[in-house]
Formats: C-alpha cells, structure tokens, sequence
C-alpha cells in the first residue's frame, strides 16, 4: 500500500511550475532590497534585516522564509545565513557579485515575452520582432547589468585566443558589455578591440574600455551586424551570444560577411548556449530555446552539429569546443 501511495499521480509539481515567477521575482527582492549583503555584514533577524532594508519586518520575515524554502539562504531558529552560492555572488561585496544580472532578466519587458507564449509556439518564433528592434534600449540594460555574466568566461578567452605581445586586430560583434574584447586589450597591449552594436549599446561597452584602461585602442562600429562596414583584415572575430538570435540561413548570411573580413589564418571565437543533440540535455543549455522562442522571431539554442554547418556552409574550416563556465565556446579556423 505505501509503495502505491508513494507512485500515485501529484499535481504539486504542477503547482510549483504555475507559481515559479515567484521564485524570479523574490529573488530580485532580495537583491534590491541587499538582503544577502546586510547578512554578509551581521544582520541575520528579520528584525534586523528589516531595519537596514527600511522595510517591514513581517515582509522582510515571509520573504526570507521563501529565500530560504528557494535555497538561497537557510535558517536556524530565527537566524538567517547564506549559501555558499549566495555569499559568493549575491553579496555586494564579494568581488564575484552577479546581482545586476537580475534587472535584466527580470525586466518587464523579458518577461513580458513569456506571459502568453502560445502565439510563439503557433508561429515558431516572437510574435512581432520580439527584443530585436534597433536601438532597443533593453539592449543599453543588458551592457549595463549583464557584464558580470560575461566576466568569468571573457577572462578565460582571452586566455585562450589572445596573441601575447603581438599586434591583433579583433572585430567584437554584437559586444554588449565589451567583456570579451576588452579582456583581450587587457592581456595583449597591442590589441586593437573594434566593437559593433547598436550606438547606445556602444557607449556603455565603451565606458567599460576607458574604465579598463584600454579606451585607446577600443574602437566602435555602431549599426546593425549585418549592416555596418567591419573593414577586413582581422586576426580574430568574436561573436560572444549573438548568433542564438537568428535563423539559419540568417546566420549563414552573416557568417559570410564574417569570414570576408577575416585575413587567412584567422579564427572565429563563439559563445553560445549549445545543448546536446537530444535538445533536453543539458537542462540549463537545453531550456535556452524557450528564451529565444519568446523573444527572438528565428532564434534558437543550436547543437554543436548545427553550428559547426553553418559555419561550413559558410566557408568556414573545423571547428572545436571547450565549456566557458555554463556556456560553450568554439573556435573556428579560417578555410
């Protein structure tokens, strides 16, 4: 009887999944509010941790309990603390800060793709042009908030890719925060970074490079990808999460142009979310199709197998992989 009682059918994971906006949207709470920072410094009551947000101490008590129930924090008696994984990235203080990326991917506009996805699932992609207007100004949110994303795998490819003391020319496309490119000035002082994006986006990623102390040779390119002149010669091309926004023969199109701007020897550097060819494994790569199903009208989270195609089909020679923290890079040489 207990083992029939164990297997019988339970609607409680669908509850879960119904009310998971909450789990996204405490968390921002928590982080607007620096919970995990006021309890890295000694606040650990929700007395305490109420008096130093300015809030109530019943809203600050109810949303600790569900940080906790969520696995950010834990609770003994009526003291809070940190995980591990919070006191790591969401404590202000901590050099590995990753709190800004939540008023990005939180935005009302994010999330306003996914409150009615059935026109999505109908269409096959972003009823309208989903995050993919010129100019957006979501993508000035994404270079201001998402850098600390980026920090960690742009300082292992610069690592990788960048040519020690040798004189490099290198085209960031779609740069966003200019992590990437900037990584690589900062390794290799005779580096030259030419960044494209939007003209908006470009004033931040370039404010990052004059913060980083390579403004001088952090060069922009502002306009459409697809669009705006690269100029040709380069040692190295990066596409840091861009090419997941398209369709394939889209990127096929902008491949070409890419490989037109490369001098033979060179190589591409890509970043991407790229599942298994099962497209369920690995959860977190796999689940980047839904974001790209909301928000993008041809975009998708590719295979390795379809990617290193594309590529081909473009011109381009073998391609190879190694993981970039959740992320998987792969680097293509010029044919």
């Amino acid at each position: 009887m207990s083992s029939l009682k164990q297997n019988a059918p339970s609607p409680l994971v669908i509850f879960a999944a119904l009310n998971a906006f909450q789990r996204a949207t405490s968390l921002r709470a928590g982080i607007e509010l620096e919970v995990f920072t006021h309890i890295a410094a000694g606040a650990n009551t929700a007395a305490e941790l109420a008096h130093c947000a300015q809030a109530s101490e019943k809203g600050m008590r109810i949303l600790c309990d569900y940080l906790t129930i969520s696995g950010f924090l834990t609770k003994q008696d009526h003291s809070y603390a940190l995980t591990p994984d919070s006191a790591f990235f969401l404590d202000k203080k901590s050099p590995a800060y990753f709190g800004s990326v939540a008023l990005f991917l939180t935005h009302p506009t994010q999330i306003a793709n996914y409150l009615d996805l059935v026109p999505a699932v109908r269409k096959g992609g972003s009823v309208g042009h989903g995050n993919m207007d010129p100019e957006n100004p979501l993508w000035v949110e994404f270079a201001k908030n998402m850098a600390p994303m980026s920090a960690a795998g742009a300082a292992e490819l610069a690592r990788l890719v960048a040519i020690h003391q040798m004189p490099m020319k290198v085209l960031d496309i779609s740069a966003g925060p200019g992590a990437y490119g900037i990584e690589i000035a900062k390794l290799n002082p005779a580096a030259e970074i030419y960044a494209q994006d939007w003209k908006n986006v470009l004033e931040v990623s370039a404010e990052h490079a004059r913060d980083a102390g390579v403004g001088n040779r952090y060069h922009t390119l502002p306009g459409s990808a697809f669009d705006v002149d690269y100029g040709s010669g380069y040692d190295l091309v990066l596409l840091p999460n861009f090419l997941h926004h398209f369709d394939a023969p889209t990127i096929v199109q902008l491949l070409k142009k890419v490989h037109a701007a490369l001098k033979p020897g060179g190589r591409v550097a890509t970043v991407e979310f790229v599942p298994n060819d099962d497209r369920v494994t690995p959860p977190q790569e796999a689940a980047f199709s839904l974001m790209m199903l909301g928000s993008t009208e041809g975009g998708d989270a590719y295979t390795f197998k379809e990617l290193d195609a594309m590529f081909r089909q473009a011109g381009f020679g073998v391609s190879t992989t190694q993981p970039l923290g959740p992320q998987t890079l792969l680097l293509t040489s010029f044919e």
